[in-house]
């Protein structure tokens, strides 16, 4: 290291297929099974003898000679290729950069390593797989990685708590992630237990007064017991500050409960956020059936992260089993026109990134997982009037969430999960992530051995000023952001009596290279992150659209995760995949999808709401 500057219990989970059943769907009755136990076996084995066995099952038969053209190699355009190869598919992959996985892969800090290390490790930003995730964990279980059992999925590790950093000498918020005590019998979950539970949480060390913690647990059971139309037609309208009344109530209660539930967590404003999305997502999935441990990934912790750097752990395991199914990559290639004739999609057309000599490229299906900023470029004025939901798609918002590593010259865990920093004017999340990484030494094995730590840090916020420079993120340059949320971690986390982090330690940093022109006119972000105002479920598309050849991956992609998240990108992918199948009328068995989690004892009372929401009467719970 050379230089500071480092630049480039089973229980009803909503578990269905395509059709709405409860369960995987045959259709090539024992042909199905067959065609699925070869696939184990190359999941086991992992080589490209196996894979052509599996290709060749009767499950697969349908698919022989049929080739998918995925365009985008990020999570969505991965979890397509694996489900379609399993299935015999001939899948060819095209991607804009030289590497795969997208916003989720690593990256190598150019010129860091020595002495045998590997160069330091550097990301778009901290990966994260809440225990509610089910679809994902699902593929990563597939994935197979030396001395795995269950192959990736065994890399991943559970955080135990949650540090919600205060700014001058207030007191920090320290939650353990242990699971609360749940009552004997399911039917004993009732409103008043679930509100006296969250009351339990907002009492650990928050200065909320009384009567505000308790309007937003009323708030909380209005929305857990509002049916599934109250939702989508009131909640998805209604922002989450309006919902929760944050602007008659204390900083306190605006700070945690509204901007730290939003802008620090999925990069929208609180004054923006739908209802509906942060409701289901971020209060019900993430926090309180996570906490009571419903509706999980078996017995996972609520906050799971993997234990190397994401490519390591991940990413490379999956290209190279993805390789040994047949699956071909083609990088380097800028997707610019997805060409509409006769009904069909008919080609695309793709160059170099830098606008090379354009060609066009041609398959019996094409599957769009770009990000919908990229993707909705592609669509011509044919394809659109085809289907007129990919117009929608231009009302999508997308903003930008990127984050910065900090190397550090000793270990700082500071906290044994995520921390949000939640009086930072940029939003900035954390995590340490040497104390995960089990199975690495960092100052061994990365780097030339003076760092023994990452500090993995996101800015949510690019568009409020700091507390150094006065200005917004998008009007510093890359030194400034850095020194900014440099001070504003210190600010959080350095209390009165105690210092986390002092500028000695500092060894370095590393940005996302999608960041490009700060400091100049025009600052630009390849990697954006889709957001979720108001009205946002109205606009997105569902994988399935009306040109018979032509299917849709990726987060914006209507799934009923509704979160721009890695299982969102990885739920859209079996969809596109299901739908692709039904197109071909063929036998192989469906992809399987998890819905969120929906605890049948709150089912009565949302029938009981679905009809006074037909009679215009407000839900039970709700008083205004």
């Amino acid at each position: 290291m050379t230089t500071e500057h480092m630049e480039p219990q089973q229980e009803h989970t909503g578990h269905r297929d395509l059709t709405g059943h409860t369960r995987r769907r045959f259709l090539a009755g024992t042909g199905g099974a067959v065609g699925a136990a070869a696939l184990g076996t190359a999941a086991a084995v992992g080589t490209a003898e196996s894979a052509a066995a599996a290709a060749g099952a009767p499950g697969a038969a349908g698919a022989a000679g049929k080739r998918v053209a995925v365009l985008g190699g990020g999570v969505s355009g991965l979890s397509a290729a694996q489900e379609l190869a399993e299935r015999g598919y001939a899948v060819t992959v095209y991607e804009y950069y030289d590497v795969l996985g997208g916003k989720a892969r690593s990256m190598d800090v150019p010129g860091t390593a020595s002495g045998g290390r590997k160069p330091l490790p550097g990301e778009h930003g901290f990966r994260f797989f809440p225990g509610f995730y089910r679809n994902l964990p699902d593929t990563l279980r597939r994935i197979p990685f030396p001395g795995n059992a269950n192959g990736v999925h065994d890399n991943l590790r559970g955080g135990t708590e949650a540090l919600f950093a205060r700014e001058a000498g207030r007191p920090d918020l320290h939650f353990p992630l242990r699971r609360l005590t749940t009552p004997p019998r399911p039917v004993d979950l009732t409103p008043s237990w679930i509100r006296d539970q969250v009351l339990s949480v907002l009492d650990l060390g928050t200065r909320l007064p009384a009567h505000e913690a308790a309007y937003f647990a009323d708030r909380l059971l209005v929305h857990l017991t509002s049916c599934d139309a109250r939702r989508e037609d009131d909640w998805e309208k209604t922002a989450w500050w309006d919902f929760i009344r944050a602007e008659e109530m204390s900083e306190e209660y605006q700070m945690l409960l509204g901007i730290g539930q939003t802008r620090n967590l999925v990069a929208t404003r609180a004054q923006e956020a739908s209802t509906r999305t942060v409701g289901r997502i971020i209060i019900e999935a993430l926090m309180l059936w996570g906490l009571l441990g419903r509706g999980m990934d078996g017995d996972a912790d609520v906050d799971r992260v993997l234990n190397a750097p994401t490519s390591e752990a991940w990413i490379d395991p999956w290209v190279a089993h993805l390789r040994s199914l047949g699956v071909e990559f083609v990088l380097e290639t800028q997707v610019n026109d997805i060409v509409y004739e006769g009904g069909r999609v008919s080609g695309v057309r793709v160059s170099a990134p830098d606008g090379g000599e354009a060609r066009t490229v041609t398959a019996d299906h094409y599957v769009s997982a770009l990000p919908v900023e990229h993707a909705r470029r592609t669509w011509g004025p044919a394809l659109r009037a085809a289907d007129p939901q990919l117009a929608k798609c231009d009302a999508l918002k997308t903003d930008w969430m990127v984050g910065i590593m900090f190397y550090l010259r000793t270990p700082t865990p500071v906290v044994h999960g995520h921390i949000n920093c939640l009086d930072s004017p940029w939003a900035v999340t954390g995590i340490g992530q040497a104390q995960f990484w089990d199975v690495r030494d960092f100052s061994r094995d990365y780097g030339d051995g003076q760092a023994r730590d990452c500090l993995s840090v996101i800015i949510s916020e690019w568009d409020l000023p700091g507390i150094l420079y006065g200005k917004t993120a998008r009007e510093c340059t890359r030194e400034e952001i850095v020194a900014e949320c440099w001070a504003q971690l210190k600010d959080g986390l350095n209390d009165a009596g105690k210092t986390t982090l002092t500028d000695d330690d500092r060894l370095g940093w590393f940005m996302d290279p999608a960041v490009t022109g700060l400091g100049g006119p025009d600052p630009q972000n390849r990697e954006q992150l889709l957001i979720h105002p108001t009205g946002t479920l109205y606009n997105r598309p569902s994988a399935r659209t009306a040109v018979p050849n032509f299917f849709l991956a990726g987060d914006f992609v209507r799934t009923d995760v509704d979160l721009a998240t890695m299982e969102g990108a990885n739920e859209s992918a079996r969809l596109a995949v299901n739908a692709l199948l039904d197109a071909d009328d063929s036998g192989a068995e469906r992809c399987e999808i998890w819905e969120l989690f929906r605890p049948p004892e709150m089912e009565p009372l949302k029938r009981v709401d679905e009809v006074r929401y037909k009679l215009g009467l407000p839900n039970t719970f709700d008083l205004g």
